[in-house]
């Protein structure tokens, strides 16, 4: 059956999976095992049908194959296995589960498959134990990366650190180690260090060169920004470095999610679009992008790019959350469930956390939003879970915890106005802390000026003060600078309270020009013209009316499908 097998590799290279499964069911029972060499064949044979299951994504078939393997290439004694290899011919090629040939039976590969198998099966702590077993001088580029991977899963940084390390001393562009050290706290100058330690050979570029060490060193810098929560030190470099390599995907990208991150939702929008022009079938923060549609409740671009997704991966968690975002308004429930499936495809997709964790407070969960968000603070916190933490803690009155996660995420971004008013919302809650919030709220102000959250929170608490007429010349003076359908809402909800019902008015319908999708302004504006015609605005509404509504509901949902 060699003819067969030769044939089986050549059809694993070619990617024809489900032909060479259907061929391995042939060559695996005639492969004998009456000798040594019968049962080296029979290994040999095995790895190349476990090969095939992986590419057709059967990994517990594929893991079962790769065992017996195995088991067959240990019960052949040591001389004869090494008169046998050396007698079996190869094509050159490094063998992987999509990528197999005729080379001799290689232990460690066949371990690494193995783990590999246990990785897709979510099986983490037998995908660790498998990778242990392969000597550490002998593991390959994509070993190391997998095994830091499986160390950080485990929560043992110090091991990840290392297998990452040999990763960048191998190869400086393992973009995915440079990202990952970066999170676990390595400095710039460490990481300078090991890009001059890579061999310059294998087709890399030189490490005297000049341009790429320097590009690459500010790349490196960037995310040793956002690791610490320096936001605007890793923007502007990715700034500077989009001038260096215009139209650059990966980089645009990052540039929006850190905006994203840090309430710069417009420009954010803006620069997800750019990336979308460059590639239309890009699928990476394509969730972050649906969720700032849905907040801006731009519903015709997010129906948009949710088909768009569909069409391109419907498997990917990404498209899961953006639909979850899509759902949100109409069903929350069904947004959750779209949100769970988006974790069960990958357990350690943050976004898809953060969607759950708001989705769940929504609903009058926060205890179970609490989890969510420490979640996704255990692989890797950032201001969005700091704040859905204390958003949580509150719903729960446990407000000595949320204090204590607004100061740790003061503590750990101390250069975010962002953090300063979240410390503030917590002294919010009560009245015996409205003059600590104001002061919070006013240093955030003082450290960005153009923060509109913490303007709009000071306005609320001018409010709750009896101070209309602070917080009316407080929104005023924003407006004058910036013209934010947010700004008019507040200020039409501020007037309205005082019975100014035509300013209330005149806002409410500036913020609709601005966002005619604005959801508050447009139920503020129902709410207001039934105050000006007498009518109380808390009365239910008439059944006839709601089940109108969710015909035209039922409608939109049709017409998106």
């Amino acid at each position: 059956m060699e003819a067969a097998r030769e044939s089986m590799a050549a059809l694993l290279d070619a990617g024809l999976f489900a032909s060479a499964q259907t061929l391995g069911c042939f060559l695996v029972p005639s492969a004998g095992a009456s000798n040594d060499a019968g049962m080296s064949m029979k290994a040999e044979s095995l790895v190349l049908h476990g090969d095939a299951l992986y590419g057709e994504k059967e990994f517990r078939r594929a893991l079962n194959a790769y065992k017996q393997a195995m088991q067959y290439s240990r019960s052949i004694p040591r001389q004869a296995t090494s008169n046998i290899r050396s007698s079996v011919s190869a094509t050159g090629r490094s063998p992987s589960p999509n990528s197999s040939n005729l080379l001799p039976f290689n232990e460690n590969e066949v371990k690494f498959k193995i783990a590999l198998c246990h990785s897709a099966l979510c099986e983490h702590r037998e995908a660790l134990q498998e990778m242990e077993g392969i000597p550490s001088k002998v593991r390959t580029l994509k070993m190391n990366l997998m095994l830091g991977k499986l160390y950080r899963i485990s929560r043992n940084s110090r091991s990840a650190v290392v297998c990452y390390k040999e990763c960048l001393r191998q190869c400086p562009y393992v973009f995915e180690a440079i990202t990952a050290l970066a999170e676990m706290g390595l400095s710039a100058k460490e990481f300078s260090l090991l890009f001059s330690q890579a061999p310059n050979k294998g087709g890399k570029l030189p490490s005297d060169s000049v341009d790429a060490q320097r590009w690459w060193n500010r790349y490196v810098e960037a995310q040793c920004c956002i690791a610490l929560h320096d936001y605007k030190g890793g923007l502007d470099i990715y700034l500077e470095l989009m001038q260096r390599f215009p139209n650059n995907v990966h980089i645009l990208l990052e540039i929006a999610k850190v905006e994203a991150i840090i309430g710069r939702n417009d420009e954010a929008i803006m620069n997800f679009e750019k990336a979308r022009l460059i590639d239309p079938n890009i699928m990476t923060y394509m969730d972050e992008y649906a969720i700032l549609l849905k907040t801006k409740s731009d519903y015709i671009k997010l129906n948009k790019l949710v088909h768009d997704m569909l069409h391109i991966d419907p498997a990917r968690p990404e498209t899961c959350v953006a639909l979850a975002a899509m759902w949100e308004r109409k069903d929350e429930r069904k947004a959750l469930t779209y949100a769970e499936k988006s974790l069960r495809v990958d357990d350690r997709h943050i976004t898809g956390y953060i969607m759950k964790g708001n989705l769940h407070l929504s609903l009058n969960r926060p205890d179970m939003a609490v989890t969510d968000f420490r979640g996704a603070q255990e692989l890797r916190a950032d201001l969005r879970s700091y704040q859905g933490l204390v958003r949580a803690y509150l719903a729960l009155a446990k407000c000595k915890d949320a204090l204590f996660t607004a100061r740790e995420a003061m503590k750990v971004m101390h250069q975010s106005a962002k953090a300063l008013k979240l410390v503030g919302d917590v002294h919010a809650i009560s009245s015996s802390g409205r003059e600590k919030a104001r002061k919070f709220y006013e240093s955030a102000i003082r450290l960005e000026p153009g923060f509109l959250g913490a303007a709009l929170a000071l306005a609320d608490l001018h409010v709750a003060e009896g101070r209309n007429r602070e917080a009316v010349m407080l929104l005023e003076r924003y407006l004058r600078q910036w013209a934010d359908d947010s700004l008019h809402i507040k200020l039409a909800q501020v007037f309205a309270a005082t019975n100014m019902l035509s300013d209330a008015l005149s806002h409410y319908q500036s913020a609709l020009r601005i966002n005619p999708q604005n959801e508050a302004a447009k139920k503020g504006l129902e709410r207001l013209e039934k105050q000006m015609k007498g009518v109380d605005p808390d009365a239910p509404e008439e059944d006839e009316d709601n089940e109108a509504d969710d015909i035209d509901a039922d409608q939109d949902d049709a017409e998106l499908l």
